[in-house]
């Protein structure tokens, strides 16, 4: 596969209701697409990286240059064989892992165009639906954290996730099981808490929790360890696994009983089909985690979403409750039994509106090979 040339673009999309995380609160995105000429085909891919150095020390003023100066010059050098090969090409550069994921992705999404497959087959999935979840920002109150939910699951979704931070836990917590006992309920705190704090992270045991994500610090395991004995409820790692060597020391040492994996965050397909083998030998689930992609992500992280041991419901929802327009058609849609089916049609099974793509285009770099 000879890549001819490549195209960055920086998007700006509105989001349909602000996001607030223990990082702060998000209006919009801005997100970066790339675009891969292969051999007649184009692939697409994106950068999940975010407008600030909050959840990541990347971000998008860091991805862009390093793909620009590093990545798709390495891209380009030479043809590659398959997708897979470009962990190997990119393997110079350090870390840098959501700027790599962007441009692999891509070739994997051209590769299964060419070939005419469904980039769900390329990858070795075999589910032909996936369960989905959602996943709930914190909210100006409980009351409307309440009418969230009660609209989530009118919609069929499977399982729900809210957002945790000292101060936003315990108490809508309480007002949750108060209403709804028996749903499917995790809670995602991304490492707003501290293992002082044990005493007060025993107390989500009460909630029947699904799991509790990510808890301590995004660049530890050990202490994760520590705490998941002294609680009952299962941690979820996600920022704290970069790669399956991360993954089999985690689960290893019993620092977690659940991976998320984002397909955008570890580096690309490559990477995180080998985090989803290593969970699979360890018979541990794993889910699929949402970066508040447009359609071009969030079709990626349906093909991943395919694979065998992806056991749990993801935060694969549906373009609507992000966009007013996705860029992508058809849009993500989620039955009202809480599931989406699987297009066999070539790459990912959704085309990208490039006229969209134009609209909503703030900057735009071409490289080509050989110059």
């Amino acid at each position: 596969m000879k890549i001819e040339s490549i195209t960055l673009r920086e998007i700006h999309m509105p989001l349909v209701h602000c996001f607030e995380t223990s990082f702060g609160r998000v209006y919009g995105r801005r997100i970066l697409l790339v675009g891969v000429e292969a051999d007649g085909v184009r692939g697409w891919g994106e950068c999940v990286a975010g407008e600030d150095p909050y959840y990541s020390s990347e971000w998008t003023e860091t991805a862009w240059p390093t793909i620009k100066n590093y990545l798709a010059p390495l891209l380009m050098a030479s043809a590659l064989e398959v997708g897979r090969d470009c962990e190997a090409r990119f393997a110079r550069v350090r870390g840098h892992r959501m700027a790599k994921a962007a441009l692999e992705n891509a070739v994997w999404d051209a590769e299964a165009r060419q070939k005419q497959l469904p980039l769900w087959k390329l990858l070795g999935g075999t589910r032909r639906e996936i369960a989905c979840g959602v996943s709930i920002g914190i909210q100006d109150s409980p009351e409307q954290l309440l009418q969230k939910i009660e609209t989530e699951l009118a919609a069929g979704y499977r399982r729900i996730k809210i957002k945790v931070k000292p101060g936003w836990d315990l108490n809508v917590l309480e007002k949750i099981r108060s209403r709804w006992a028996d749903i499917v309920l995790s809670v995602d705190a991304n490492s707003a808490y501290t293992l002082d704090q044990v005493e007060h992270l025993r107390k989500f045991d009460a909630f029947k929790l699904l799991m509790m994500e990510q808890p301590l610090w995004n660049d530890e395991i050990y202490l994760h360890a520590r705490l998941q004995k002294s609680i009952q409820t299962a941690i979820c790692l996600d920022e704290s696994i970069l790669n399956a060597r991360d993954a089999d020391f985690a689960l290893e040492i019993g620092a977690a009983r659940i991976i998320n994996i984002k397909v955008g965050r570890v580096g690309g397909f490559t990477e995180a089909k080998k985090i989803h083998d290593v969970a699979l030998r360890h018979d541990v689930p794993v889910w699929c985690g949402g970066m508040l992609e447009s359609g071009v992500g969030r079709s990626h992280n349906i093909a991943l979403s395919t694979l065998e041991n992806f056991r749990l419901p993801g935060d694969v929802s549906a373009s609507k409750r992000y966009w007013k327009e996705d860029i992508i058609e058809p849009e993500v849609e989620v039955r009202a039994d809480g599931m989406i089916a699987i297009s066999d049609a070539p790459g990912t099974g959704y085309q990208v509106r490039e006229d969209l793509v134009r609209k909503f285009t703030v900057r735009e770099e071409t490289f080509r090979a050989g110059k």
